[in-house]
């Protein structure tokens, strides 16, 4: 971890971090990949809430990109294929769902600001986050199933968020949707154009940060106070069958031969 002289700044991984009084900014910044997650990502992102939380004094945290291109393009297909045994498989899905929860359940508004494609985790840490405000270029999919996974938090999340139905056609088909199309459903909850995103972001978190330090951690515990840890597990241990499957390794290999795969049920 490096920080800055004012003890404001912070680089964990390839999170890029900033506070300035209430306000905090974790910036996915990882250069030419679209922020794909890789296994250390996970930690990365949970050291980073930690550092906001324990070394600042912020309330309200904005996670942006630092690629036009991509909030985040998802998991990192050619991690996956370090995955050997199950153990690794199943303590990659802990440390994956972990995280998502740990911007969950933080005592920290998280607002997510997306740009660009976010697929995946992308998508999932958006689902995570309190607020979500994204530019009128950004696309949001679950595209797993095309790898025979399924997305371990937006699977058991965002039905609360967008209902059963449409959870289930995002993840079905694998179809991205534009953000007039996830406004419209209630995963996005501000548009902007894209050279305004951080700047609504901003203005949002500016006037978040208002308000009591205290009805902010209660409102947000309240409401997420149907949050169940068994969920979590079911989660952990059915993506980790899919991971262990010979589907997976099929999706994996065609993804990246850039081949429509054939699956087989097994």
């Amino acid at each position: 971890m490096e920080k800055g002289e004012a003890g404001t700044t912070a680089r964990i991984g390839f999170l890029a971090l900033e506070a300035e009084g209430q306000i905090g900014t974790l910036k996915l910044d990882r250069g030419g990949k679209l922020n794909a997650m890789t296994a250390e990502f996970w930690k990365s992102l949970r050291d980073a809430i930690d550092w906001f939380e324990n070394e600042t004094s912020v309330s309200v945290v904005v996670i942006t990109s630092g690629d036009p291109k991509a909030f985040s393009a998802g998991g990192d297909v050619g991690d996956f294929l370090k995955l050997q045994t199950r153990d690794e498989m199943e303590s990659y899905q802990r440390d994956a769902m972990a995280a998502f929860s740990r911007v969950e359940q933080c005592e920290l508004i998280m607002i997510a600001a997306v740009n660009g494609i976010a697929f995946g985790g992308g998508c999932e840490l958006a689902l995570a986050c309190d607020f979500v405000i994204a530019s009128e270029d950004a696309t949001f999919a679950m595209p797993e199933a095309a790898l025979g996974l399924v997305p371990g938090f937006g699977a058991i999340r965002a039905p609360e968020l967008i209902g059963r139905q449409m959870t289930k056609l995002m993840i079905t088909t694998a179809d991205p949707i534009d953000a007039a199309r996830a406004y419209e459903i209630g995963l996005v909850q501000r548009r902007a154009p894209a050279d305004h995103l951080l700047d609504e972001a901003f203005a949002l978190a500016n006037r978040i940060a208002t308000r009591s330090p205290n009805a902010l951690r209660v409102c947000k515990r309240m409401v997420n106070r149907s949050i169940d840890a068994a969920d979590l597990e079911y989660s952990v241990k059915e993506i980790t069958r899919l991971q262990a499957s010979e589907d997976r390794a099929i999706g994996v290999a065609a993804f990246l031969a850039r081949e429509g795969p054939v699956f087989t049920g097994r």
